[in-house]
């Protein structure tokens, strides 16, 4: 790994079949419980995933101060049901209309698509899963971002499962 790595590698296991895990990825319903950071919410989220389908989801938060919503967008480029997903992500506004991430006040380094890797691999009944995210930065707020959600990813499929963390 060199110095100007360009993206953050984050490794979880679950105790649950890979079917489970592929489904936080692909549904909806379950994306919306679990992704985003702490104190986000994901009001919408839609997803054509396919080949060439696209993705948009919305991140918001509420405080007494103000509200505030983030939406991306992005394509699927593989889709291989239950172990591989691979999209890209771009900043956009409601519409899906693509915006520069300095534009939503982003360092100007910040590249306006990144790509998203997921794999996932069933071992003795628990799912690897392996998320890179290219343009991300390790030690980033994004990158950090990516570990509260997969907190909340653990706390979910435990409470669906019953299964220990």
């Amino acid at each position: 790994m060199s110095a100007d790595q360009n993206w953050v590698r984050i490794e979880r296991e679950f105790d649950a079949p890979i079917d489970l895990v592929w489904k936080m990825w692909t549904d909806p319903g379950l994306f919306k419980q679990w992704y985003g950071p702490n104190g986000m919410s994901v009001p919408a989220a839609e997803m054509d995933v396919r080949i060439g389908g696209t993705r948009k989801v919305c991140m918001a938060m509420q405080s007494p101060e103000r509200s505030m919503e983030m939406w991306f967008t992005g394509v699927y480029k593989e889709v291989r049901a239950p172990d591989r997903l691979v999209y890209t992500e771009s900043m956009c506004d409601a519409d899906g209309t693509i915006i520069s991430p300095q534009a939503m006040g982003m360092p100007d380094s910040f590249p306006d698509i990144t790509e998203v890797i997921i794999d996932l691999n069933e071992i003795d009944g628990k799912t690897r899963m392996v998320m890179v995210h290219v343009g991300v930065v390790e030690g980033t707020a994004g990158a950090g971002g990516w570990n509260q959600a997969f907190d909340k990813m653990v706390a979910l499929v435990h409470a669906m499962t019953g299964a220990a963390h």
